[in-house]
């Protein structure tokens, strides 16, 4: 009664889909501390262009960053706060810093409907509800970027930092708030601000600033803080925890992250009706025989000569396992043997795991016991591979004194490794890629670390030229035409292409239908198609001529006038047919056919004139007469 025949082998605790959506253990929450000082309110751009604000770039910015949240990660929670302000709204009762909120939400909450709504609209309010004030001034011991420090570390104190990600993001255009200040009075201010600023590092707390510019500089202020905002928003979350075996002897964790994923519509959420409330599903087993609610977890079973044989979960999960870690190195390979069709989904990219204790676990092995040590040079061994993977010769690592430990590599530039994934539901050999650092005076552009690339099982390769290279009927493109074609492709080449410029339309109109209907706004919002192709840029000259002269290689020199002959051609048959049914609609209009039919005296009529009938309907004009006839009573309703 509490047995379950049918899923025994089901994969009920696999979780190894690279592409799984974000859970609950990936969660973020941020803070929002903005600026509101009179300096926020000074026009930010020159005097011959629309004056802007600071404090408006940053409403517009911080609108749209939580209209994309709900859309990609509406679990995520957020805050919003202000200092530098004259009323105080906060628990703390701190002065010159005010939390703002809507009814009917937490300060720190997902964001809703009507708190994107109300805070779009804050600039017209915000000097009478809530003002403006320079709070770090000489004279005064009041510090409120401190104070507003304090109050965004008061919000983000629920949830744990191993489970949830917490920041905060500061927007300002003072990059010396303490400028006023001068002798012992500035020294502490200062001191006690970094302090405090530690102290929320040391809890797990990310502190980030955006700059704004100043008026003299070229800078374009919404289009920048927003992209700015965006890559702070969609920071890259580990999908996973691997155990990555280097030898028998070594494992170290490192963590995976899924660098495409498809963008869908969300999931549909169930409300009830009176509440409006999302609604929890839970199920139940009941037991056939007594109806009674079955407590305990199903068990499974297998029926073998006759006898059923149970199994537990512990012992399911030993029978899938195909090898003992997640990730095992294999050797390694030159870099020219991976080819491009070998890549059949999208990658995932490793680095090193830094997460118990700031630490790297790096796992011994050894003949007797097995012994785990958390030392700070576990990443070393990853570097080490990194590193061994695009040198010659021979690497020699030394984990510690009493661990050593090499890799032969083979005289070649660039190697690759290959590994064994062991997936409980789909094992496969993984290809894993070195990537170098690559950074610019802005930052970092690409980090470290490694791509792995699901190799094909050999049933997945195709091999569709052999068909071709053992037919003699296969066309053949000439050198001309080969040259032609090779010359129009470098002409509508997109430079720099990403599929990161183009957005799906037809999400991006789903998206903005709900945003309008959501916001109580009445024009749905107007979406261009990215896709559509560039009419533009294909009628420019050397485009055009490059199409003609591919067309002229292929076609010949006199395919534009044949399809014009033929089109006249057809036209002229068109023009014909339709001279004929009209002739053919005005003999016959010089009959009663009704009537003909009610006295029967279609049968007296000659062929010639049952025809003309016919034509001028568009019915068939073949058989004998008695056809003719019975056609022509059929269309009558006779």
């Amino acid at each position: 009664m509490d047995l379950d025949p049918e899923g025994l082998f089901r994969d009920d605790s696999d979780e190894d889909d690279d592409n799984v959506q974000e859970r609950e253990a990936n969660k973020e929450m941020v803070v929002y501390l903005i600026d509101a000082s009179p300096k926020m309110f000074t026009p930010a751009t020159k005097a011959d262009e629309k004056e802007e604000t600071h404090f408006h770039t940053i409403v517009n910015c911080i609108t749209h960053a939580l209209k994309t949240q709900i859309i990609g990660r509406s679990y995520d929670e957020v805050a919003i706060c202000f200092f530098n302000t004259k009323e105080k709204k906060n628990l703390q009762e701190l002065a010159g810093v005010y939390v703002y909120n809507v009814t009917e939400r937490e300060p720190l909450d997902r964001p809703d409907a009507r708190l994107i709504k109300e805070f779009s609209c804050i600039e017209d309010s915000f000097m009478s509800n809530i003002g403006s004030r320079y709070g770090i001034t000489s004279g005064s011991r009041e510090n409120t970027l401190y104070n507003a420090l304090w109050v965004a570390q008061a919000l983000l104190r629920k949830g744990s930092v191993k489970t949830v990600s917490k920041r905060i993001v500061i927007f300002t255009n003072e990059d010396d708030p303490f400028g006023g200040l001068t002798g012992a009075v500035k020294t502490d201010m200062i001191r006690t601000t970094i302090q405090r600023a530690r102290d929320a590092q040391d809890l797990g707390l990310s502190i980030e600033l955006l700059p704004l510019s100043r008026p003299d500089e070229e800078f374009n202020m919404l289009e920048d803080m927003t992209n700015q905002l965006k890559k702070r928003m969609m920071k890259k979350r580990k999908v996973k925890t691997l155990a990555f075996a280097i030898t028998n002897d070594v494992c170290i964790e490192v963590n995976t992250y899924a660098l495409i994923r498809p963008t869908t519509p969300g999931a549909i959420t169930w409300l009830d009706s009176i509440s409006n409330l999302p609604l929890k599903a839970e199920r139940s087993f009941i037991c056939n025989d007594t109806g009674a609610l079955l407590q305990d977890p199903q068990k499974r079973f297998q029926v073998y000569n006759d006898k059923i044989v149970k199994f537990s979960t512990r012992e399911l999960s030993d029978v899938k396992r195909v090898s003992s870690h997640h990730l095992r190195l294999l050797g390694f390979k030159p870099l020219d043997y991976l080819k491009d069709y070998h890549n059949l989904r999208p990658s995932t990219f490793i680095y090193p795991s830094d997460e118990s204790l700031l630490k790297s676990r790096v796992h011994v092995r050894f003949t007797s016991f097995c012994l785990m040590q958390q030392i700070f040079g576990s990443t070393r061994v990853f570097v080490a591979l990194h590193s061994s993977m695009r040198r010659l010769g021979r690497e020699y690592i030394s984990l510690s004194h009493r661990l050593k430990w090499f890799v032969s590599l083979a005289p070649f530039s660039e190697l690759f490794a290959l590994a064994f994934y062991g997936n409980p539901t789909r094992p496969q050999l993984v290809a894993l890629i070195a990537q170098e650092e690559v950074t610019s005076a802005g930052g970092q552009i690409e980090p470290p670390g490694m791509h792995m690339i699901y190799l094909p099982y050999s049933d997945d390769v195709r091999y569709p030229e052999e068909v071709h290279l053992t037919s003699d009927d296969a066309p053949r493109a000439t050198d001309e035409q080969i040259k032609k074609a090779s010359n129009l492709l470098r002409r509508i080449d997109l430079k720099n292409f990403s599929v990161c410029q183009f957005s799906n339309p037809a999400l991006q109109r789903h998206y903005g239908i709900l945003e309008a209907l959501a916001l109580g706004e009445d024009e749905m919002p107007d979406v261009k198609d990215e896709t559509l192709p560039d009419e533009e840029g294909l009628a420019r000259p050397g485009v055009v001529k490059a199409v003609e002269e591919f067309k002229a290689s292929v076609y010949g020199e006199n395919y534009d006038q044949e399809e014009a002959e033929a089109a006249a051609a057809k036209a002229g048959a068109s023009k014909k047919r339709k001279a004929l049914t009209d002739a053919a609609a005005e003999k016959s209009a010089a009959h009663n056919w009704a009537e003909l039919a009610d006295t029967g005296k279609l049968k007296d009529m000659t062929v010639v004139d049952l025809k003309s009938y016919l034509s001028a309907h568009g019915l068939p004009v073949s058989g004998k007469k008695e056809a003719l006839v019975s056609r022509i009573l059929t269309h009558l309703g006779k």
